[in-house]
């Protein structure tokens, strides 16, 4: 007798090789994402920067309403700067980790809603994303998103199957979902897994069966109200605070236009545009995916996960009209209904030949094909884009390991900086982990032994005859530092 499929050592070993590999995946984009592709900062990414720097342990007085906003990621981003210094990478950092382990929860996540090769196939394609490979490597809070989202299903999934450790995934659930009020516009997340629960029965059910642990339900809300108590000082010192997390503008937005930009930013397939963040944000082949997902989610509305998916939608679709920037916000349900896309097909060719194991195989063929295809197409989209798109390229600044290389030289004597009014923040953060090293936005009186002056400020107040010119093949201005020097002896 023949050996059958299910002897064959790689059928047996299938998942955990795909997990493996998808390990990899992830540990490969990450690092070829935080220090190559693009390997620049944005001007938010030097803002958030400076955010983070303003931070004061000293006197909650120094709470400001910038400060508290976003106030987990920019603690994280503080961390890493100081320990580590201020350069490229120690700024995207922060989003490195949280993308990792975002990466991690939708595996799991995706396991409990589907089957194990419906998420080790979605985790492929969504982490190949040109969205999610950005906000992973941008240092800013845009990658949080991802992850409160991400983590607060993981949490309340863990509870309603009474996994091990029930304890801690309550204080878990609890600490995400307080944190992520932190957070612009997350407050409707929470909203919508709320309405979910009143809405459908079972997931009442569960929520009765876990109020009954009193003691463990304290705990974690007060663990919930600590993380919760910078957030509530912030607002009762300054109540714009709160607008601005409801994403709620101080000028009306107009209406249609921000519609023709979400339109772009989705369907705008066969005139690309380019800029910080590449649109369309989805690849056509996703995008079909995700329609298929919305059919089946239409067939299967008596789900909880159906519940959860529309009330995060009908909430989250008038809240990103009016803040169409965040677009981020609805990447985890976009999984979701990828994710049933994907079960979807498997489902219907695994429905025409239930029987007959040829069929059922020759059906994974082109099912791979366009599962590799999405996944090279994805990834080439993103390096190509970030590397030799001009328009795309232009945004991100190569100035900061430019300025580092000067100042780290060990013979360098007293520097002052000379840049522009705009710059002068960032540029005091960089200039703070070295020593003998000012920095001005005015034309000094007298010249320092080393004078750096800026692309930006030589413009606009140029100092004829450097010493040395500074250049960069990535920009358009490539004349990024001018060198002076006087003779010290």
């Amino acid at each position: 007798m023949g050996k059958k499929i299910t002897d064959y050592l790689l059928y047996r070993w299938r998942y955990i090789l795909g997990y493996v590999i998808i390990g990899l995946i992830i540990a490969s984009l990450l690092l070829l994402a935080g220090l190559h592709v693009p390997g620049g900062l944005t001007q938010e990414e030097m803002k958030s920067t400076v955010e983070s720097h303003s931070l004061s342990a000293t006197s909650l007085d120094a709470f400001t309403p910038t400060s508290v906003i976003n106030l987990p990621y920019n603690l994280l981003q503080r961390v890493s700067t100081e320990v580590l210094g201020v350069s490229n990478f120690s700024i995207k950092l922060p989003s490195l980790l949280l993308g990792a382990l975002s990466a991690f929860g939708m595996i799991l996540l995706l396991q409990m809603w589907f089957r194990r090769n419906v998420a080790v196939l979605t985790t492929v394609l969504i982490i190949t994303t040109g969205q999610f490979l950005f906000v992973t490597q941008n240092g800013t809070p845009s990658i949080v998103y991802i992850f409160w989202s991400v983590w607060l299903l993981v949490a309340a999934m863990m509870i309603s199957r009474q996994a091990k450790y029930m304890g801690l995934w309550k204080i878990v659930l609890f600490s995400v979902a307080a944190l992520s009020l932190y957070t612009p516009l997350s407050i409707y997340i929470i909203v919508a897994l709320a309405s979910a629960v009143i809405l459908h029965p079972h997931l009442r059910f569960l929520v009765r069966r876990l109020l009954k642990a009193r003691i463990k339900i304290a705990t974690a809300s007060f663990c919930a109200l600590l993380a919760l108590a910078p957030l509530i000082y912030g607002i009762v010192k300054e109540p714009s605070i709160g607008m601005t997390l409801l994403g709620i503008p101080e000028v009306m937005p107009d209406i249609t236009n921000n519609l023709f930009i979400l339109l772009k930013q989705y369907f705008s397939f066969a005139t690309p545009v380019a800029g910080v963040v590449m649109s369309p944000i989805y690849s056509l082949g996703s995008m079909v995916l995700i329609v298929l997902g919305i059919i089946r989610l239409t067939t299967t509305n008596y789900t909880a996960r159906s519940y959860i998916i529309t009330a995060w939608a009908v909430l989250l679709l008038p809240v990103l009209l009016i803040n169409p920037d965040f677009s981020t916000i609805t990447f985890v349900p976009a999984m979701l209904l990828m994710a049933m896309g994907i079960n979807t097909l498997l489902r219907s060719w695994y429905q025409l030949f239930p029987k007959n194991p040829y069929a059922r195989i020759a059906g994974l063929i082109p099912l791979t094909i366009l599962i590799g295809g999405m996944f090279i197409s994805g990834i080439s989209r993103y390096v190509y884009n970030y590397t030799y798109n001009p328009s795309t390229v232009s945004y991100f600044s190569q100035d900061l390991p430019l300025i580092n290389s000067q100042l780290d030289k060990k013979d360098r004597v007293t520097t002052t900086l000379f840049v522009s009014a705009q710059e002068r923040p960032f540029y005091e953060i960089v200039a703070g982990q070295y020593g003998n090293v000012s920095v001005v936005s005015e034309r000094p009186a007298t010249q320092s032994p080393l004078t750096i002056v800026s692309h930006s400020a030589h413009q606009t107040d140029p100092i004829t005859a450097p010493t040395s010119i500074i250049t960069s093949a990535r920009s358009a201005n490539a004349d990024r530092f001018y060198i002076y020097k006087t003779d010290t002896k």
